[in-house]
């Protein structure tokens, strides 16, 4: 990953999100004589020395769009290596906002819906700004299994809770295991949530889940990406090194942990929200914070760079 310390060639960008009534966001294609030029990209622009991201992203949304932003929230903050430019994004969404949107510069713009994004039509940086869209702020991580009837029913109590990101950490063997997680993808499926298998990336591909979920152990053994971009690849990581090997693998999203003391791994030494947010700040993609972690915990992780929350006691009930 780059540095992200004082160096002229890297450019700080402020980059905002801005959703209209209906959720979409608010998308402008680049001119084509510019870097990255005819891709689509999220608005915003360069900060000028000695301003702050807010004060930059009110100017240049201002300048650009027309609009006026009364608030914004940290969403994600991307490092990207372009070869002949080094860029940071440092991306807020826009919470409150009023005016009406207009292409002042003269570049066309859409309003799309999250999970209609695709990345391959937007710089490379920008990958991680759609995923972070498209995750909600809590991932679900399900107990083992004893009785299938009773897992399922709590499935089925999760789904209706409102979770939309399910990972099946269910250690049955064979069919068993099979059936329990295909009958787990349909019931997610009908409630519109994501189903990732844990450490099987073929039981993925063969079930059409909606994609893997790696443990650092896996994550160091590969040499590349296990699945295509059409499903999801995430991965346990517990320190920098794993973090930038996640990276390079091309992973969608990671859970970082411990983060807070917690019963399951008495012994591990808790990272702490500040070592959380200085390893965040340095990924490209989005984490969540895993590790003595509660559902109402999520603004924290937020505040702190991270995408939400991560669990199995307090998530899975």
């Amino acid at each position: 990953m780059p540095s992200t310390g004082a160096d002229a060639a890297t450019i700080r960008v402020a980059v905002g999100v801005v959703r209209d009534e209906q959720g979409r966001v608010l998308v402008a294609r680049r001119a084509t004589d510019r870097h990255q030029g005819g891709r689509w990209e999220f608005p915003g622009g360069k900060l000028e020395a000695g301003e702050s991201v807010t004060a930059a992203l009110r100017r240049e949304l201002a300048e650009e769009l027309g609009i006026t932003v009364h608030a914004c929230i940290p969403l994600i903050r991307i490092a990207h290596d372009y070869g002949d430019r080094q860029v940071i994004l440092e991306v807020r969404e826009v919470v409150d906002w009023s005016g009406q949107a207009r292409g002042l510069e003269g570049q066309p713009l859409a309003w799309q819906r999250p999970d209609a994004l695709d990345p391959a039509g937007f710089p490379a940086a920008n990958r991680g700004i759609i995923a972070a869209l498209q995750l909600p702020g809590r991932y679900v991580i399900s107990a083992d299994c004893d009785e299938p009837a009773s897992w399922l029913a709590t499935l089925d109590r999760v789904l209706a809770a409102g979770e939309r990101l399910i990972q099946f950490r269910v250690r049955l063997q064979g069919r068993t295991r099979r059936w329990l997680a295909s009958e787990a993808l349909a019931r997610c499926r009908a409630a519109g949530a994501r189903l990732l298998i844990n450490g099987d990336s073929a039981m993925a591909r063969r079930l059409e889940a909606d994609g893997v979920h790696l443990s650092a152990r896996e994550l160091m053994q590969l040499h590349e990406r296990p699945l295509s971009t059409e499903q999801w690849v995430a991965a346990s990581c517990h320190d920098p090194a794993e973090l930038r090997r996640a990276a390079a693998l091309g992973v969608d999203f990671a859970v970082l942990s411990p983060v807070a003391p917690t019963a399951s791994h008495p012994d591990a030494r808790p990272l702490g929200w500040t070592s959380f947010a200085d390893w965040v700040g340095e990924t490209p993609f989005p984490v969540y914070a895993l590790g003595g972690m509660r559902p109402e915990d999520q603004p924290v992780a937020r505040r702190q760079g991270g995408q939400g929350v991560a669990g199995i006691s307090g998530f899975w009930r």
